[in-house]
């Protein structure tokens, strides 16, 4: 009888430890016949077995056995590593996965890579849970997607298979009815276009408006169009921690375009920045000097700015606004080698300039892919959410922890009434949890 035991670290750059136990009499298990390019060390009883490289594999001398029927083998081999990583990771994915829970997962997946909406939806309701076990089940589907999401990439030259527009502006400025016109033009092109309208959430009773899907009728009807409003729920300044999950599920339903809309002007933009290819401000025209009411920061981000309602009477400061952004941003700095962002006029409810627009956006999409631009920008916003997504979880975790929890109200009171500083308390509180870590 002969076991393998793989211990591969999740990024797959941990060197993995192969245990074997053969009786003293037993030929080589085939199984290993499997990895022939593989090269193992002369000091094991395997000398007189033939390998075929040794190129692939850098090997370390193997230890001495601590019984005379085992040996241990350090592997370092790359090719032998992604195979195992390949084949390990589904596994520690479904392990614990009950037969239902597996079914549900089989069957969202099939559903979703099949373009079926209800699936979608399930899928990314699934996501936003925050229930422990669902937490477990949505990130085994989501690995499943992904694994669909990189092949279909391959496929495709290894080219991104969606386009991700980011979409904000200050209340008023007309975002639904921009997304209800500019939604509609694509999907009259054959494209599939997924919306995530992200909706103010009551910091007191949690509650959500959920109105934009409301004020998009025609859209919401649109057999190539899903609108999908999510509540905010404080996190990350109005973008949902689940966001960027949502957008995963969308590309791997197929939809082509994705936007994301935030809630307004604030920390929204900094977080749906990190997840976006192109990140587009819309502006009213009117509304006094509106280059101090918006920040710069938010304006550095902008890839396009457009300046919305430019009809009818509106058309004369829709003028002097993009006159005044165009002279702004040419003091801003240059953040792509290639792309200049440009500020332009639109009326979503005439449709004026919304072609135009789009023109604009797909020529920002190209020079970016050309340029290496846009991978190198979503592989740094992965790393980013990453992080994002720690700091948040890190801070939950912090604040359930038993070591705190219980102080947490009693150094609240006490900074409310001026006895303790803020700082002073937050020490009491960090050095609670270290030692009782």
């Amino acid at each position: 009888m002969f076991f393998f035991l793989f211990k591969v670290s999740a990024n797959g750059n941990e060197l993995i430890s192969l245990l074997l136990l053969i009786p003293s009499k037993m030929k080589i298990p085939s199984l290993l016949l499997r990895f022939p390019h593989c090269y193992f060390s002369r000091r094991t009883c395997l000398t007189n077995f033939h390998f075929t490289s040794r190129a692939d594999f850098s090997c370390i001398e193997s230890l001495t056995p601590v019984h005379p029927y085992r040996a241990k083998w350090i592997c370092s081999s790359n090719r032998l590593r992604r195979e195992l990583c390949q084949q390990a990771a589904p596994d520690q994915q479904t392990e614990g996965l009950s037969d239902k829970e597996q079914r549900l997962v089989d069957r969202l997946y099939s559903g979703l890579i099949q373009g079926h909406r209800a699936c979608l939806a399930e899928a990314i309701t699934l996501v936003e849970s925050t229930q422990s076990r669902k937490k477990k089940i949505a990130q085994v589907l989501l690995q499943k997607v992904l694994s669909y999401h990189r092949e279909q990439e391959k496929l495709n030259q290894g080219k991104p298979l969606a386009f991700r527009v980011g979409l904000s502006g200050p209340p008023g400025a007309g975002k639904s009815t921009f997304i209800e016109c500019f939604g509609k033009m694509l999907t009259e092109r054959r494209y599939k276009v997924s919306v995530l309208a992200v909706d103010p959430s009551s910091s007191t009773s949690g509650g959500s408006l959920l109105g934009d899907k409301t004020r998009m009728t025609e859209l919401s009807r649109d057999m190539n169009a899903y609108i999908r409003p999510s509540p905010t729920r404080g996190t990350l300044g109005g973008v949902t921690r689940t966001t960027n999950e949502a957008i995963l599920l969308c590309e791997g339903g197929g939809y082509d375009v994705v936007l994301v809309e935030t809630v307004g002007v604030g920390q929204s933009e900094f977080a749906v920045a990190d997840m976006v290819d192109m990140f587009i401000l819309l502006l009213p025209p009117a509304g006094g000097d509106e280059l101090q009411g918006i920040k710069r920061g938010i304006i550095e981000m902008a890839d396009l700015v457009a300046i919305n309602k430019a009809d009818g009477d509106l058309i004369v400061p829709a003028r002097r606004i993009q006159a005044e952004y165009v002279s702004a941003m040419k003091l801003l700095r240059k953040r792509s080698k290639v792309w200049r962002p440009k500020v332009m006029r639109i009326s979503a409810k005439t449709g004026e300039g919304i072609s135009d627009m789009w023109d604009k956006m797909t020529e920002f999409r190209d020079l970016m892919l050309t340029s290496g631009e846009l991978i190198a920008k979503r592989r740094k916003q992965q790393k980013v959410w990453m992080w994002n997504l720690i700091q948040e979880n890190m801070l939950e975790h912090f604040r359930s922890h038993l070591a705190v929890k219980d102080k947490i109200p009693l150094l609240e009171e006490k900074v409310l009434s001026g006895v303790l500083s803020p700082g002073l308390a937050a020490d009491l509180l960090l050095k609670a949890f270290k030692d009782g870590l």
